[in-house]
């Protein structure tokens, strides 16, 4: 083994026999999450059929996001108090009570409180991942753990679309759901096995914030029903009240006991820049959600086909986070993780241009490659950021909310791009071309304006 690969780690030490439980469960456990909040995006054209509901369809996926956000700022409580094993069991339990509620909906109001239960678990799930990252697994490997972690959403936004194309097709989408809990309870038996009691050492005792969470759920709420409101002036209100209630959250974390974010992002230094290239990033992906619908209701697809065109982006992320976790150089890993804001912007403005009614082969076949592009833009940068969010800050505490606040960051970001994306869609009781090429404009955008965060996010890492 060379210097340089012992200094960063290798995939083979990642995956050696005293790190393969811990990888195995980070990767699990995000998968399970990604793969759930994906695999709607197909069946919900199957799902508004069968039980009704058209009108709440941008909640499905907002609900399960913003209940993720409420329980996202638990997972350091929960770690500590109850250890690694009893908090993923509890969470994957939990899960599964409400993945049995969705696939037994008989309407779209039981599906909601189906759809909330998970978010209340899989955001604990979604955590644990970045939790196991910095408490297990040795500095060297970060990266590549980080890789790991992200590239399981990115396999979620593949397995979870085509998979439930594949189920819809066949007017199967309950099963869909049925699929999803057997694989928590195959979960749940793993668990036992690769996950001790308790944590390495002991942690300190970490409050839950309260007054924090509060306004960043009402946030996140606002969002949501803005995204369903009929009338465009209440819309517009709630969006601004949304944004007003962010910059509330950011004054009232900062003079908090028990905060969401670490005191670093409040003071001079890079680790702001990270984490708001990642929010914006991860908001940006939340435009692919309607690419199935789009895809049957402008180019004509199957359920199964549109389903397949709704994984182009994650194709994309998976690739780039194979080959940037590769990235050892830090000024390299810093100009990849500058221009990544710009790729994504590239690829959704490609996809923009390619929506029109009656759409052919040929345009499908552009919409994809411009999707996958935008994933390689995510995939690039996620690895590096994470690193770099959990190394920002010494204090081990401080550590430990650093690295919860990333999945935070994380889903209340993809919240927020979920709602926005929601607005736009309901513009038209059936969404047509001028929708889909305004929607990844707007997000094209979106991601545009990350550029000014990503370039000064890699400032003065060490070395």
């Amino acid at each position: 083994m060379t210097d340089a690969t012992a200094e960063h780690g290798s995939w083979r030490e990642l995956l050696s026999r005293e790190y393969v439980g811990a990888t195995t469960v980070l990767a699990g456990g995000v998968a399970l999450y990604a793969t759930n909040e994906f695999i709607t995006i197909s069946l919900l054209p199957s799902t508004i059929t069968d039980i009704g509901g058209a009108r709440l369809y941008a909640w499905v996926t907002t609900v399960y996001l913003v209940a993720s956000v409420i329980s996202a700022t638990t997972v350091g409580p929960v770690l500590i108090r109850f250890g690694p094993r009893y908090s993923y069991l509890g969470a994957l339990l939990s899960f599964a009570v409400g993945t049995a509620l969705c696939g037994l909906a008989p309407t779209m109001t039981v599906l909601l409180v189906g759809r909330m239960v998970q978010g209340l678990a899989g955001g604990v799930l979604a955590g644990l991942g970045y939790a196991v990252i910095s408490a297990a697994l040795p500095e060297n490997l970060w990266t590549r753990a980080a890789a790991v972690v992200s590239a399981m959403w990115g396999v979620g936004i593949l397995i979870g679309p085509t998979s439930g194309g594949l189920f819809a097709q066949f007017g199967l989408w309950r099963w869909g759901f049925v699929v999803i809990l057997l694989l928590a309870v195959l979960m749940a038996l793993l668990v036992p096995i690769v996950l001790p009691a308790r944590g390495r050492t002991p942690g300190p005792r970490v409050r839950v914030p309260m007054r924090s969470l509060a306004v960043l759920g009402a946030a996140a709420f606002a969002v949501s029903v803005a995204a369903i409101a009929r009338s465009q002036a209440i819309t517009v209100g709630l969006l601004v009240l949304a944004v007003l209630l962010v910059v509330f959250f950011l004054v009232v974390d900062r003079g908090a006991a028990a905060r969401v974010l670490p005191l670093k992002a409040f003071q001079p230094g890079p680790l702001k820049w990270i984490y708001l290239t990642m929010g914006l990033l991860m908001a940006a992906t939340m435009g692919d959600m309607y690419a199935p619908l789009f895809g049957q209701r402008l180019g004509g697809m199957s359920p199964a086909a549109a389903g397949f065109l709704g994984a182009a982006l994650s194709v994309g992320w998976v690739v780039g986070e194979i080959r940037s976790a590769e990235i050892t150089n830090r000024r390299t890993a810093e100009r990849v993780v500058a221009g990544a804001p710009l790729v994504v912007a590239a690829g959704l403005g490609l996809a923009a241009v390619a929506q029109r009614d009656g759409a052919g082969p040929g345009l499908i076949a552009l919409w994809a490659i411009a999707l996958a592009i935008s994933g390689v833009g995510i995939g690039a940068a996620w690895p590096h950021l994470s690193v770099w969010a959990m190394g920002s800050v010494d204090d081990p505490g401080e550590q430990a909310v650093a690295a919860a606040a990333i999945n935070t960051v994380q889903l209340m970001c993809g919240a927020f791009g979920a709602g926005l994306a929601g607005v736009m869609v309901n513009l038209r009781e059936t969404p047509d071309a001028s929708v889909a090429r305004l929607l990844f404009g707007v997000f094209a955008g979106l991601a545009a304006v990350g550029w000014f965060a990503s370039s000064r996010a890699g400032r003065h890492q060490p070395l």
